[in-house]
């Protein structure tokens, strides 16, 4: 599973105590440890939590959880720092909230993750690249929730706050395929190939875009590309897939032991 990239950023930026020595250290060390053993961090983060570790420790917590796949809690901890940092007048809540969204959108809680975003999106100290993040991560949430109006609101919000984005043009590219709405789904997905021509999962949509108009040539061309950018991945499997489907090349073409 891929985390949404708003939980990547809120989750690698400390909020309030862990921003300062001795905590930063804690922190940091904490969630040094999650990357190799997330248990082991997780017991940490709760030890530190039980003797007052405040913000920095939930916080680590939620990583630590993040990392073990355990959605449910982690969005538990989440907004335990979030709620723990507005009491306190601690600087991050609202990275927090976004960071409990995610973490309810990753575990499949569309409607409990639009409600975070929603918070997070609402506080005033939220940075346009956050905010445009977390629209972003609300319109998947939409996008989950069958709430597809919605979710175009929320992606053409988060298009204005973070253009530069690669992954929000495929995923608005790819709502709008979804909306049938064609031209809509060919502008946007140019837009992510400028951006990030080689990017398999874009080259992919690419092709699945081309598909929806009739353009097989087109689409087939653009799934090679896709298997060929980035071999081994999710989007080259799917792309052989396609092909395999379509009278491209057979699924057993792809590398051996990728």
């Amino acid at each position: 599973m891929i985390l949404p990239l708003a939980l990547l950023l809120a989750a690698a930026a400390p909020a309030g105590p862990a921003d300062t020595r001795p905590d930063k250290a804690r922190f940091d060390a904490c969630v040094h440890l999650s990357d190799g053993d997330p248990t082991a961090a997780e017991k940490t983060a709760a030890d530190w939590a039980r003797t007052g570790g405040g913000v920095p420790a939930a916080q680590c917590l939620g990583i630590a959880l993040s990392a073990a796949g355990d959605w449910k809690n982690a969005t538990d901890a989440f907004s335990t720092a979030a709620t723990l940092a507005e009491q306190t007048h601690t600087p991050g809540a609202a990275n927090l909230w976004v960071s409990a969204g995610d973490a309810a959108l990753a575990g499949g809680d569309a409607a409990h993750a639009r409600a975070l975003l929603s918070t997070a999106i609402a506080a005033p100290n939220l940075s346009d690249q956050m905010k445009g993040e977390a629209y972003l991560d609300r319109a998947r949430a939409g996008v989950a929730a069958n709430d597809l109006g919605s979710a175009r609101g929320d992606m053409d919000a988060a298009l204005k706050l973070v253009p530069a984005d690669p992954m929000a043009w495929l995923l608005s590219a790819t709502l709008a395929r979804r909306m049938n709405d064609q031209a809509r789904a060919a502008t946007d997905i140019k837009e992510a190939q400028t951006r990030a021509p080689e990017e398999a999962d874009i080259l992919f949509e690419a092709g699945n875009i081309a598909a929806a108009g009739g353009d097989m040539p087109g689409a087939r061309a653009l799934w090679q590309h896709a298997a060929a950018a980035e071999p081994g991945s999710d989007a080259a499997q799917r792309a052989h897939a396609e092909l395999a489907a379509t009278g491209g090349i057979p699924t057993t073409s792809q590398p051996a032991g990728r």
